[in-house]
């Protein structure tokens, strides 16, 4: 799949829209040739525990443009590949969050989670808009683009204040707040320590994350290591494959492209076995493609149902 607009240009478009809708009545590279080959060996192993399996569900950043062009026409092709549960993230100007759930549930596809802006001040509506058009809890502040304050432990625990307060607002609500990273919480050191660290002391425990695990490979951690780090504190997991490796690109949201679960440099049964009994939900999701984008999330949920590392 093409790539027809950038993150940057989805988030606006979308931030746009469900901002005016809220005002209504009603509310990298190519990897070295030998890490695709031991993460292929390793991705033929099947999960054999007894833990607590996770779910599957797809990010529908993965088919942001599909959706642009007709978005009933590709809930129905995305239920058609075997998903049944999704994540949203943001709509075309065009489109409102209680559009959009008529037509997941028309295709018959649940939702499990929704990224959205901090809920903060003026944008508390939104949240509250969106929790009540997917009848979802778990909304999820999707973190793009870096925010500068991560460079310096002053701007790290000011982001951490904001991050709480946020949180307790959700909770107020009745809604529960996540937090969804990028390399930068794992490349970034202010103080000598990386930023996600800061995180996981600092936060409200009423805060959980959503682990990417792609972009923690990124930045040069074993994402095993780190879904163990977190413990019960991670509830998600953004699951891609691909390259996994940085480069200046990725400043200008162009990844290299990714390929299906299985495909890449991930150790997808490492980050299986870590997952349990911790994580509920393996989210699917694929940035950008070289290949057709169906068949690619096809490949990749009967990847993890086939070797048990997640249900549907």
């Amino acid at each position: 799949m093409k790539r027809k607009f950038s993150r940057r240009d989805f988030l606006l478009i979308g931030s746009s829209a469900t901002i005016a809708a809220a005002a209504l009545p009603s509310a990298a590279n190519a990897a070295a040739a030998t890490a695709t080959a031991a993460a292929t060996s390793a991705n033929t192993t099947t999960a054999t525990s007894t833990a607590a399996t996770p779910k599957i569900a797809v990010q529908l950043y993965t088919v942001r443009d599909a959706i642009a062009k007709d978005m009933p026409s590709t809930f129905n092709k995305l239920a058609g590949t075997g998903i049944q549960t999704v994540e949203t993230a943001f709509w075309p100007k065009n489109i409102t969050p209680k559009q959009a759930a008529k037509s997941l549930k028309a295709a018959g596809l649940k939702v499990c989670s929704s990224h959205i802006e901090l809920p903060i001040k003026e944008k508390r509506s939104a949240m509250l808009e969106t929790a009540e058009a997917f009848d979802c809890k778990r909304m999820i502040w999707h973190g793009w683009p870096e925010d500068k304050r991560y460079s310096s432990v002053d701007g790290t625990k000011q982001l951490i204040e904001e991050y709480n307060e946020a949180s307790a607002y959700a909770k107020s609500q009745g809604l529960q707040l996540g937090l969804h990273n990028h390399w930068w919480e794992y490349r970034n050191k202010p103080g000598g320590r990386p930023v996600y660290e800061y995180l996981l002391e600092g936060v409200s425990k009423d805060i959980f994350f959503e682990l990417d695990t792609y972009w923690i490979k990124v930045a040069g951690h074993d994402p095993a290591t780190i879904i163990k780090k977190f413990g019960p504190r991670a509830k998600f997991l953004h699951m891609k494959d691909g390259p996994a490796v940085y480069n200046d690109n990725l400043i200008k949201d162009k990844p290299d492209p990714m390929v299906p679960l299985g495909k890449g440099t991930q150790n997808i049964p490492a980050i299986a076995t870590a997952a349990k009994p911790n994580i509920e939900w393996m989210v699917i999701e694929m940035d950008v493609l070289a290949t057709d984008v169906y068949q690619a999330i096809k490949d990749s949920n009967d990847y993890l149902l086939q070797h048990k590392f997640a249900t549907s």
